[in-house]
């Protein structure tokens, strides 16, 4: 415990020295060069309603978003329960699905009762949603014109409500097989309310200060992969080692569960990515081809890495590259040419490659199925290719990044990084020191020993014929 706070100290010495070295610079620069991108994320964020034609519900776009909808919650259940499930020892298997199943129940009512208005409603000094959209108050079957001016509030409301479901369920890969299931759910609940809801609200609500700083994220670059990356990293050192890390654990137990969970993930991030256009219009459709080729090329350089250093191609390689390149372009989706996400692609394979296999046993955390290597790393690869390929050809309503001549993009989009970094580092663990205070985090030694399915559920994943 002494080598986990130490770590969590220095983390919070350099993360807190950054964010003021950062701070200290909007103000100087923030009105100058962020301006023309501010407009530009408000009209993205309310892409279809761009012109200044009365809100009218379009059939066409409201079919798009629902399908999208299905899409994103499809990666969640059974897609991500899937890839996870199948990572795990079989004496989890269960257990990692039921997290993530939960946490679909879960955070629906949350996002009904409350979350929904903390996110997106109308703003407070530009931290957070005021309440008045509490139980769905005021979102109905009318468009609202800040955020989606073609389809009924109520349909970007569910939509919403998908990435507010998986960006939790993100982190349950770091503490998986270790974590009691009621510390659990108790940490869950508490995160989506005081991480995933801010911050939300920074990026794509009306009046977020990281929104009117003019950074970029098509999709949940910052708002998904980074916040539940650096929560991930949290809880592996807040929680610990499983017990025999590294020497005495088991290969995934089942590696087709995780093939299948990684092609529904692939599949069901259209609806992600290219659903983020909130409109069935041109830009859904380059998002969508971005989505595809970083896939493709993130899972081909985490092959020639696999290649490289092992002279074999591996199936958990090439899949962990493709979740890779999904993360990677997800801020980016809407804002890049092919090319520019054949760039993406390639450099999350690379880097999340390196961090994964080389970064993540030299530091000696457990970061169990590599939350934080993939999703948080992908991401931070993500939202900074964002300052480098962004380009007003492909997104009108987005701005030009550092290759297309605006460098300040780029710090901009440092800046929002870094701002994800500290504060849900920060308040992940203070979270995390909550809920172990009131019911303890960490399974019981002989619970781990037999398995999380039977001493947290009285069930199993495999029943053993005589």
């Amino acid at each position: 415990m002494n080598g986990i706070r130490s770590k969590l100290k220095l983390i919070g010495l350099v993360a807190g020295v950054a964010l003021t070295a950062a701070t200290d610079t909007w103000a100087q620069d923030a009105a100058a060069a962020a301006a023309p991108a501010v407009a530009a994320v408000a009209a993205v964020v309310a892409a279809p309603a761009a012109a200044a034609a009365p809100a009218a519900v379009n059939s066409g776009d409201t079919a798009w978003v629902l399908v999208s909808t299905a899409l994103v919650l499809l990666m969640t259940i059974p897609g991500l329960a899937l890839f996870y499930g199948g990572l795990v020892r079989r004496k989890n298997v269960l257990s990692v699905l039921m997290q993530c199943f939960f946490l679909v129940c879960l955070v629906t009512v949350q996002w009904v009762v409350f979350g929904y208005s903390l996110a997106f409603g109308p703003d407070v000094k530009g931290f957070i949603g005021n309440l008045s959209w509490a139980m769905l108050g005021h979102v109905g079957a009318e468009p609202n014109a800040d955020y989606a001016a073609t389809i009924p509030h109520s349909v970007f409301m569910l939509f919403q409500m998908m990435f507010a479901i998986i960006t939790p369920a993100l982190i349950v890969g770091a503490f998986a097989e270790r974590m009691k299931f009621a510390a659990f759910a108790l940490f869950s609940l508490l995160w989506a309310t005081f991480v995933y809801d801010p911050l939300c609200h920074w990026v794509w609500g009306v009046g977020g200060f990281l929104r009117t700083m003019g950074a970029l994220d098509f999709a949940g670059g910052t708002v998904v992969h980074i916040n539940a990356g650096v929560a991930a990293l949290v809880a592996a050192l807040v929680l610990g080692k499983r017990l025999g890390c590294p020497k005495k654990l088991s290969p995934p137990h089942n590696l087709p569960f995780a093939v299948v969970g990684a092609g529904l993930l692939w599949f069901g991030w259209f609806g992600f990515n290219a659903g983020s256009a909130l409109a069935a219009n041109g830009l859904a459709g380059s998002a969508f081809l971005a989505t595809h080729v970083a896939t493709a090329a993130a899972g081909l350089s985490w092959a020639v890495m696999d290649l490289i250093k092992n002279r074999h191609v591996t199936v958990l390689g090439v899949i962990s590259g493709a979740v890779a390149g999904l993360v990677a372009i997800t801020p980016a989706a809407g804002f890049v040419t092919a090319g520019g996400a054949l760039a993406v692609g390639a450099g999350a394979g690379f880097v999340c490659y390196l961090f994964v296999t080389v970064v993540k046993p030299a530091l000696g955390y457990d970061d169990a199925l590599d939350a934080f290597g993939v999703h948080g790393i992908g991401g931070i690869w993500g939202a900074l290719a964002t300052g480098l390929f962004a380009t007003t050809a492909v997104n009108s309503a987005g701005a030009n990044g550092l290759f297309y001549g605006n460098p300040a993009l780029l710090w901009i989009q440092f800046k929002a990084v870094l701002v994800t970094l500290v504060y849900s580092g920060v308040m992940s663990f203070v979270i995390l020191k909550v809920v172990d205070a009131v019911l303890g985090l960490r399974a019981p030694e002989q619970a781990e020993r037999i398995g999380l399915d039977l001493t947290d559920h009285r069930e199993t994943g495999y029943t053993v014929l005589d």
